[in-house]
């Protein structure tokens, strides 16, 4: 078969064989151009997109590696902005893979091995041909290897290096992971029916350790590539209900046959290093992993739970090569981020935190951190778990079974001379107690809290066994908060909703009215969210800084809603203020903003 280039892929440039540069790659029928390199340093040269000195510097590091790759990996500039600009200098289709789909037929055309090597992925196949995506157009051996691997002709555009490498990476894990299914199902089908319902290992021996390897590392590291926070092993009737935890809302992701189960849970406990024979109590372990192919360096805390069906396990994924973020990257308005800029500088003082589980709490507290990280500071936090890991800080982990709890942690740390104390939580009253004590000593105490908004906590404290007067005097601070997911900004429509639309979304009859006549976002669904509408999380927030009012309250034991006038009265919003604010923004639906706050 005779082996054509189309025309479609060349350069603007030299196009006689007669005054090519010596040197130089051909692309079609006597058309010449540069090395892939000056193709790239020339265009990015032309728009500015990169600064020369860093052009040169990323170009001696390249050495005879991929220009294109190399800049992607110094991080000066976007894969995407990168694939433009190769697709307007070889003149060829931008494809944005999120958008047009992956066709699992065509990317089955060319072996996995070859598109690995040349960084390619087919996504599409009509009319004899073959639609491929390539991060590197000038790579004529790689899209020659492409061609003799296939039958079709080949229709080549360009799409960013990490949209295929993703996508590459997606195919590898279901690939194991149907080949692991395969063989387990074979392997479980030569059991008889009595036989699956033992209760011990021995149910588990005939079964092929490789497949269950593959097959449960094939999810959890697709849940790191998704980016979720938890990932469930639900026992059903039936089967094996596999679900993870995205943006704070639970998705099923696929189901495991009910006679693999225990095959599935005893890897999950080998790895956790649990004990695998105990399958009447509760367990709590942990794994360490390295999901370099995600780019996330996992911790993860694994627990077990016996139902009726039989064993769940749940595992929280902590990323530990994650970066703590600023105040500035929180979300918070400007002049909620100077009032808490001014309390966090203050050399005394308690600031809390306080929301329902999975709020985001700790990620402010480590925003604070981050601000008043310094070498004259001494920071020292007890944590459960360390979520982030801080250059200077000194970080204690929780270990009840050793006896290291937040109030026996925390009394060893007041007498470790430092000036910032974080503590994970507040638990109990005992902590309570010596976390405001330390914040009346010339500490500043960081921490969080469970309640539904900020002026709740003053009363929570006292509730808590906490003096009053003392938490008058030492609490600075009050942040109250929630994670709304955020509208995909590629798919999100504006609409204005009628009054009676915001009623029926559980917003407050005068706020609709005031609201009549706004422009809105609201969700769609494309391929890049996965058609759910939202991509990522915003906060809402609510600050309360103490005043001689507030503390006058707190010393009187006040009611709750005493102590939300009188902070009303010195500025501070509610979180259906700020989250309006926010879906006013465009940045949440009002139906997120009720999901999360009603």
């Amino acid at each position: 078969m005779e082996i054509e280039r189309p025309s479609k892929l060349r350069t603007v440039g030299a196009t006689d064989k007669d005054t090519a540069a010596p040197g130089a790659q051909r692309l079609g029928s006597g058309i010449a151009i540069n090395t892939m390199a000056e193709l790239v340093v020339d265009l990015l040269s032309a728009t500015g997109l990169i600064a020369p000195d860093q052009l040169a510097l990323v170009r001696g590091r390249a050495g005879h590696g991929s220009l294109a790759q190399a800049i992607v990996d110094e991080g000066v500039a976007p894969p995407e902005g990168i694939a433009r600009s190769l697709a307007v200098r070889y003149q060829v289709a931008l494809v944005d893979l999120a958008l047009t789909g992956v066709a699992r037929d065509a990317a089955e055309q060319i072996p996995l091995h070859v598109l690995e090597r040349v960084v390619a992925i087919p996504y599409g196949i009509a009319g004899g041909v073959l639609r491929v995506a390539v991060a590197d157009p000038g790579n004529l051996h790689g899209i020659d290897e492409l061609r003799l691997a296939t039958k079709y002709t080949l229709e080549l555009g360009v799409a960013s290096s990490e949209d295929i490498l993703a996508e590459l990476r997606r195919m590898a894990r279901a690939s194991e992971a149907f080949g692991a299914r395969a063989v387990l199902e074979e392997a479980e089908d030569d059991y008889e029916d009595g036989e699956e319902e033992t209760d011990d290992l021995e149910a588990d021996d005939g079964v092929s350790d490789a497949p269950l390897v593959r097959l449960v590392n094939s999810i959890i590291f697709q849940a790191a590539e998704d980016g979720a926070s938890d990932v469930h092993f639900e026992p059903q009737e039936d089967s094996l209900v596999v679900r993870f935890r995205v943006d704070g809302v639970l998705a099923e992701v696929q189901r495991i046959p009910k006679r693999m189960a225990p095959g599935v849970t005893t890897r999950l406990k080998v790895l956790a290093k649990l004990d695998i024979a105990e399958r009447r109590k509760p367990q709590d372990g942990r794994i360490s992993l390295n999901a370099a192919a995600a780019g996330r360096m996992l911790d993860i805390r694994v627990a077990t739970l016996p139902t009726v069906e039989g064993e769940k396990v749940v595992m929280r994924l902590l990323d530990k090569s994650r970066r703590a973020p600023t105040l500035e990257e929180l979300g918070l308005a400007d002049d909620m981020r100077a009032r808490l800029a001014d309390i966090v500088s203050r050399p005394t003082g308690a600031l809390l935190v306080t929301g329902p589980t999975g709020s985001g709490k700790s990620t402010t507290l480590y925003a604070a951190l981050t601000t008043i990280n310094r070498p004259e500071v001494n920071i020292i936090t007890v944590e459960d778990p360390v979520e982030y890991r801080l250059a200077g800080v000194n970080q204690v982990q929780i270990n009840v079974r050793a006896g290291l709890t937040f109030a026996s942690a925390l009394r060893s740390i007041l007498r470790s001379d430092p000036d910032v104390v974080m503590v994970g939580e507040i638990r109990d009253g005992e902590t309570a107690k010596i976390s405001i004590e330390a914040a009346l000593t010339g500490h500043f105490v960081l921490s969080t809290l469970h309640t539904n908004d900020a002026p709740s906590t003053i009363t929570r404290l006292n509730e808590m066994g906490v003096e009053p007067f003392l938490t008058g005097a030492a609490v600075t601070g009050v942040i109250a908060q929630r994670l709304a997911r955020k509208l995909c900004p590629h798919c999100c429509e504006m609409y204005q909703p009628s009054v009676e639309e915001l009623i029926q979304s559980r917003v407050a009859a005068d706020v609709a009215l005031a609201s009549d006549g706004m422009a809105f976002y609201r969700k769609r669904g494309c391929p890049r969210c996965n058609q759910s509408g939202y991509k990522g999380r915003v906060g809402i927030y609510q600050l309360l800084t103490m005043t001689e009012s507030i503390a006058a309250l707190a010393v009187a034991r006040a009611s709750r809603e005493e102590v939300e006038r009188a902070a009303m009265d010195a500025g501070m919003r509610s979180l259906w203020d700020d989250g309006l604010a926010k879906v006013a923004g465009g940045l949440t639906s009002i139906e997120e903003l009720a999901r999360v706050l009603v």
